[in-house]
């Protein structure tokens, strides 16, 4: 039984951190895994809250507490089962989830300075050792219909949607233009905070769930979305937001002023050996580096930079630390490898040099009252501008949706940021305009965390299972 002054005795411990002047050199998940005695130990930690504040904080609304019991008394399997019951891919939300800020930040042993249970760790372990000893999900019990599904984009909600579609017996197509799964997960995210094996197992995970992925085919130019509307009883759209925001600053286009997403990407496939023929690879080495941005992104491009051999790696940031709407852990990371940064101050203009390098001019700023966000706005300080000189500059302000081609066409409604309109009748919250389309994720909401567009992706699969019982129905 357990001890109820567990968390008394143990320390919070969420695994080995690798130490920064080993891991700021290579491209690995920083980390350690947990061992099994050290998962149940901290497992163990868990109050079991009456009213779990972490699952409410959760987007997918794990079942935390009860997969926290399970590993404590060694039932590993059943603790798998149990977490993929709301979440498609919890090693993954294990990974990149911004903990500190959802499920333990709302920790009631966090709330009361004892430290958060590790939930993202153990999260992370169960998949992790559960697959490796050979847990599969049963799909035994699965009666399948002869629906079948296009679903594009291989991100976490086309994934998400796949996996709950299947699991209904609907067959899910996959459509993506990279060659591999995972969308921003595989090209995005960088390997010291998602190794990418992960999502390679996840894939054939997938696949044994009876998921088939149509690979390097791009919808609208290498088969027509027609074609797929015809071809199949839905379709759903997770297509995520890859349209990088402008800060709408002269020199924006300079040479030497990169992009956050094009970069990151390119370094994926420079360790994953991946560049295409004639694709130059991007090095920061022995650069001085300018990121603009605060979120997670901003954070990945410090950290790459890092890792590639820069010399010096700073961020500039408009707001305060406590406004950053990233991680608080990936900010900690950042500044353990030796990044530097520079907090209220906005990016005014960028000025090439005759050197080659650049100019980039500063004002700093203040904050004005509070507004709906919670985080207030900002306005420049008279008379404080200042020049920084470096480089290269990556602008990593975020991302928006990008309006396809067939939307028109296909009557899909969007908003004045290019984000797909749904909710638009009672019924589906996330049908678009055109009964026969679904949508979740990023092309929706906007940029957001994985586990959103998890937890989007799931419940519009469901929405189509019962969307596609309804045309069963009112046929016969």
């Amino acid at each position: 039984m357990s001890d109820v002054f567990q968390f008394m005795k143990l320390s919070r411990n969420p695994g080995d951190k690798v130490d920064a002047s080993v891991r700021k050199i290579e491209f690995k998940e920083i980390y350690q895994p947990l061992h099994s005695v050290d998962a149940a130990e901290q497992a163990g930690r868990c109050l079991s809250c009456g009213n779990p504040y972490c699952e409410w904080e959760c987007p997918v609304h794990n079942y935390i507490p009860n997969w926290l019991k399970l590993v404590e008394e060694g039932r590993l399997f059943e603790a798998a089962e149990m977490s993929h019951k709301t979440n498609s891919l919890p090693e993954i939300c294990g990974r990149v989830c911004p903990q500190d800020r959802l499920c333990e930040g709302a920790c009631t042993l966090n709330q009361g300075g004892f430290g958060a249970v590790s939930i993202g760790s153990i999260e992370k372990y169960i998949t992790d050792e559960a697959f490796k000893a050979g847990w599969r999900p049963d799909m035994s019990k699965v009666v399948w219909t002869d629906k079948k599904v296009a679903v594009i984009g291989a991100g976490p909600a086309g994934l998400a949607c796949a996996d709950v579609l299947v699991r209904n017996g609907v067959k899910a197509v996959v459509f993506d233009r990279y060659e591999e799964i995972g969308g921003l997960l595989t090209f995005g995210i960088p390997e010291f905070k998602l190794e990418k094996d992960v999502v390679r197992r996840r894939r054939e995970i997938l696949e044994g769930m009876g998921v088939e992925f149509v690979l390097n085919t791009e919808v609208g130019k290498d088969i027509a979305f027609d074609k797929l509307l015809r071809t199949h009883d839905a379709v759903f759209m997770g297509m995520g937001a890859y349209q990088y925001m402008k800060g709408g600053f002269t020199g924006e286009e300079s040479p030497g002023v990169l992009e956050a997403l094009p970069y990151l990407i390119n370094n994926v496939r420079q360790t994953q050996g991946t560049l295409s023929k004639g694709e130059a690879a991007i090095s920061m080495k022995g650069k001085r580096v300018l990121v603009l941005g605060g979120g997670d992104t901003a954070m990945d491009c410090i950290r790459t930079a890092v890792r590639q051999g820069a010399l010096n790696v700073k961020c500039v940031y408009r707001r305060g630390e406590a406004s950053m709407p990233g991680s608080k852990r990936e900010v900690t990371n950042a500044k353990e490898e030796g990044a530097d940064f520079l907090w209220n101050y906005q990016p005014l203009a960028i000025e090439p040099m005759v050197s080659g390098s650049l100019a980039v001019r500063l004002a700093q700023t203040q904050h004005l009252p509070v507004g709906k966000r919670g985080r207030g706005t900002v306005e420049l300080v008279p008379g404080s501008e200042m020049v920084i000189e470096c480089d290269r500059v990556i602008i990593a302000f975020g991302f928006m949706p990008q309006k396809q081609s067939w939307y028109e066409t296909a009557g899909i409604m969007t908003d004045e940021a290019a984000r797909v309109k749904t909710s638009l009748k009672p019924t589906f919250q996330h049908q678009t305009s055109h009964s026969k389309i679904f949508a979740a994720g990023d092309m929706v909401t906007g940029s957001d965390l994985v586990v959103t567009a998890v937890f989007g992706g799931r419940q519009a699969a469901l929405e189509i299972v019962d969307y596609l019982a309804g045309m069963d129905s009112s046929a016969s």
